[in-house]
């Protein structure tokens, strides 16, 4: 039997320290061993009992989110979620944690409907799940990192429910190329490497991480701010442009669509796909459908196996496919299983990906 994974919930809210408790422990393969209130109390339960991973909120009494993550990262590493109120100052300050070394960022549990509070309780348990799949060292070392326990993850939805699945091969005859990207468990970081060292004439870009509403418009803008392309998030109907990358916004699939030599996306909702909303598998698909061989594919790390299919359906459509290497991921999951499925031409660390697409659209 595989060992559970051990979390400690670290909120000042005690509503939401008993929400997550409850949360977590309907998985038979986690363990809640302890909650804390503030920082001082955890780092004393941690020293105690290390935990797998910690669940840690931002803003929180005598000593903030940030500041406890940053001791954590610099000293005795443990995988950490944070859990962040959804809202746009929120937002900006969680993405810092990414920074700071956090695996995850998901947000607070709610009750707003039944279906928005399933999906919530989907995203907390896959997002501890993945951070214990994760193997981190100190901040300061930035060396390739393994995978420990796989946990499976059962899909709920394929991509069928938002795309349906067909070959159009009336669609290739146009020269303009693209570039569609999907990542989930360390992404951020993975993305942000791969789209700072592009030039600015490159393909037009696509991206799918798994993030929540309102991050994926912080993740972009701080993006932008340090790479040499454009960077924004999506919105319904805007052009892929060369030079230009367009991160899909979070709770939202996005589509890439044709119409004659114009490429632009289709914002849309829509059940999870593969337990996911964006879906990597939706963005692939529609490039398999409206792009064919004038798309690459390219599929980063993280937990699950949502992108694997999608990059399949783009190879046999004749695009090119890439999967990023095992030692380079922080969670191998998403490259392992589409690598499994034959869907990748090629299989590439992360260091090599940019000059990869500078060599191939040179």
């Amino acid at each position: 039997m595989k060992d559970k994974i051990r979390v400690l919930v670290v909120d000042d809210s005690a509503v939401v320290r008993q929400t997550l408790t409850s949360i977590l422990g309907s998985d038979k393969n986690i363990e809640v061993i302890g909650t804390a209130n503030d920082p001082y109390f955890a780092a004393k339960k941690i020293a105690k009992e290390k935990p797998d991973v910690i669940t840690l909120d931002i803003e929180m009494p005598r000593m903030d989110g940030l500041t406890f993550l940053k001791k954590i990262m610099s000293q005795h590493p443990i995988p950490c979620v944070i859990i962040s109120s959804l809202t746009a100052e929120g937002a900006e300050t969680s993405l810092r944690a990414l920074e700071y070394g956090a695996i995850e960022i998901i947000t607070k549990p709610t009750m707003y409907t039944r279906e928005f509070a399933n999906e919530s309780k989907i995203r907390i348990l896959d997002a501890v799940k993945a951070a214990a799949c994760a193997q981190i060292q100190r901040k300061s070392m930035r060396n390739s990192i393994q995978t420990k326990t796989d946990f499976s993850v059962e899909p709920k939805f394929s991509a069928d429910v938002v795309i349906p699945s067909h070959t159009n091969k009336s669609m290739i005859e146009t020269t303009d190329k693209v570039i569609v990207i999907g990542a989930s468990t360390g992404g951020t970081e993975a993305i942000r490497e791969l789209l700072v060292k592009l030039p600015v004439d490159c393909p037009g870009i696509v991206i799918v991480q798994h993030m929540p509403e309102h991050f994926t418009r912080s993740f972009a803008k701080g993006l932008n701010k340090q790479c040499g392309i454009t960077i924004k998030e999506a919105e319904n109907n805007d052009t892929v442009l060369r030079g230009h990358a367009l991160i899909a916004p979070g709770n939202y699939h996005t589509l890439l669509k044709r119409s004659g030599s114009r490429y632009y996306v289709e914002i849309k909702s829509g059940p999870l796909v593969n337990r996911h909303r964006p879906s990597v598998d939706v963005l692939f698909r529609s490039a398999a459908t409206y792009a064919g061989k004038n798309a690459l594919g390219i599929i980063l790390t993280g937990m699950g196996n949502d992108g694997a299919q999608g990059l399949l359906e783009m190879r046999e459509n004749g695009a090119v496919t890439v999967a990023q290497s095992e030692k380079s991921c922080i969670v191998f999951g998403m490259p392992k299983e589409a690598i499994k499925l034959g869907a990748a031409d090629r299989i590439i660390s992360l260091d090599e990906i940019p000059y990869f697409i500078k060599q191939t659209y040179k």
